[in-house]
């Protein structure tokens, strides 16, 4: 969803993304061999046709060159599992947001003017709840590309009319209590595919309270 900017962007490790992944999508139970469903959970979700589309839908384009969704949410799983001291329970958190996060972009109007109603943030959420309680996970799933509305906000001479409730400050008002979850998928999210860092700078500089993690390679 990233447009491309002359911000800075993560270097690309040779390795990542390998042909082998792209192919899995071609063979029998492909979803499974590649995202790897760890729980109950997260294998019924793998029976659910929308679940499915979802996952395999996506043409590449600036932010996401690997196109399907299933791809980048490899990245994040894989990011994931790169941070450091992290619990059982913040893992099991991350996962479902991640398998979840990009996963109803089919289902989202772009139509012009936006209608936010139908974000796919939002229709994630409105999936998660029929599995979870768990208001951060909902909530961080909802909200998951805020931070990155955020730094487009700040970065304006006047926030715009209808642009009020996509500043760093609302955003506090909605994750605040879960913030070092939300930075952490932030991260996790952000450093896939050719997506520009700047956001994430700008968040590590500007939101107080958080542990600044760095991804073990």
């Amino acid at each position: 969803m990233f447009a491309p900017t002359n911000f800075d962007r993560p270097t690309l490790h040779t390795d990542r993304r390998p042909q082998q992944m792209k192919r899995l999508l071609d063979e029998p139970n492909m979803l499974e061999a590649l995202l790897q469903p760890e729980t109950a959970l997260e294998r019924h979700w793998f029976t659910l046709p929308e679940f499915r589309h979802g996952l395999l839908w996506g043409e590449p384009r600036f932010g996401h060159p690997e196109g399907q969704v299933a791809l980048h949410v490899r990245e994040v799983l894989d990011n994931i599992n790169r941070v450091p001291r992290l619990s059982i329970a913040m893992r099991a958190q991350l996962r479902q947001i991640a398998l979840t996060h990009d996963t109803f972009k089919y289902a989202e109007d772009r139509s012009r003017p936006r209608d936010w109603s139908k974000h796919h943030g939002l229709i994630a959420r409105r999936f998660l709840e029929q599995f979870t309680q768990d208001q951060s996970v909902l909530d961080v799933t909802e909200t998951h590309d805020d931070a990155f509305y955020a730094w487009l906000v700040s970065r304006q001479e006047h926030v715009l009319p209808g642009k009020q409730s996509r500043t760093l400050e609302h955003l506090h008002q909605k994750v605040g209590y879960c913030m070092q979850l939300y930075y952490t998928f932030f991260k996790c999210d952000t450093l896939t595919g050719d997506k520009t860092l700047a956001p994430m700078k700008w968040f590590e500089k500007n939101v107080s309270g958080i542990e600044l993690i760095d991804l073990a390679e």
